[in-house]
């Protein structure tokens, strides 16, 4: 089968089983179908592997701008804050898509089972975050055949994981293999970063020196400061900032008449400042962006269309 004769089944498949909430009967395994194009929203990325089978996304990571759309993935190895906007996507013909969790562990395992020979070469340097490229058609072949297995409950607890790597090694062995090999590696320079990715994420509302956190990664702070950019496309004080600007979006959601205490509770010490940035983040103040929280129906704004 060709790839276009891989994606009409594709999209055949997730039009039948996209619901709300995303999940499906296989763990780990989301689909997706989106109506209508979005305002641009905030969200974490998380850590996934996602095929778009029709419609198109825009995503945002610090001042990086990924575009992609049918038969095309995307891979994020890291959970970074990241900004999504649908831009193809209607009642008539919505926006359907495809997503798997990535697991370290599983692609360690990979790894170790293909050994030198099997794995492909490692390239130098510490990949971006996020990528993204045409799926080749081996790929869409195995989305395919795990989407058909939603309609096969006896079959699906043996053949679901047998498929799930077979996704990931032709993930791995592809044209952003290296930022999925990472995932697997202990001490490579993306599991440095994502160390310091979880601390920083934990302890948002905290100050912190930058050198203290490359010691706690297990790198120089010049290694740092070039790695950390590379992932994330910010700088550690850029990163912690925007983690600071969405959890306070969140909290205002539900705390819409409590600016100056949303703003305390995540780091902000000058009321001033948390507005100034807050409006230069979201396009309007803490109060009035609350106030239009509270009246938005979003759809989710990660990775997946």
């Amino acid at each position: 089968m060709s790839s276009e004769e891989h994606l009409d089944e594709l999209r055949t498949l997730l039009a039948r089983h996209a619901r709300p909430g995303w999940t499906t009967a296989v763990d780990g395994v989301l689909v997706s179908r989106v109506d209508r194009p979005d305002p641009p929203a905030p969200s974490m990325s998380g850590m996934v592997l996602a095929v778009i089978a029709q419609g198109a996304k825009r995503l945002a990571l610090g001042e990086k701008v990924f575009e992609y759309g049918a038969g095309q993935y995307l891979v994020a190895s890291v959970d970074l804050p990241v900004t999504g906007q649908f831009t193809q996507a209607e009642p008539e013909r919505p926006a359907l898509g495809f997503g798997l969790v990535l697991e370290p562990s599983a692609v360690a395992e990979l790894l170790l089972q293909a050994g030198s020979e099997g794995a492909p070469p490692a390239r130098g340097g510490t990949p971006s975050g996020i990528a993204v490229s045409n799926a080749p058609a081996a790929l869409l072949d195995a989305v395919v055949r795990l989407l058909r297995l939603l309609d096969e409950p006896r079959d699906r607890a043996v053949l679901a994981p047998l498929v799930k790597r077979e996704i990931l090694w032709r993930v791995i062995t592809g044209e952003q293999g290296a930022t999925v090999r990472q995932l697997g590696l202990a001490d490579s320079g993306l599991s440095h970063v994502s160390r310091a990715v979880r601390w920083i994420r934990d302890h948002y509302a905290e100050p912190f020196r930058v050198e203290d956190v490359a010691r706690m990664s297990g790198m120089s702070v010049s290694a740092f400061h070039r790695n950390f950019q590379a992932v994330t496309a910010m700088s550690p004080i850029q990163f912690q900032k925007q983690i600071r600007l969405q959890e306070a979006r969140l909290l205002l959601a539900t705390h819409p008449g409590d600016v100056t205490g949303v703003g305390r509770r995540v780091g902000y010490d000058n009321p001033s400042q948390f507005s100034r940035e807050y409006r230069r983040r979201f396009g309007a103040p803490p109060s009035r962006d609350a106030a239009r929280l509270r009246h938005a129906v979003r759809a989710p704004a990660g990775v997946l269309p």
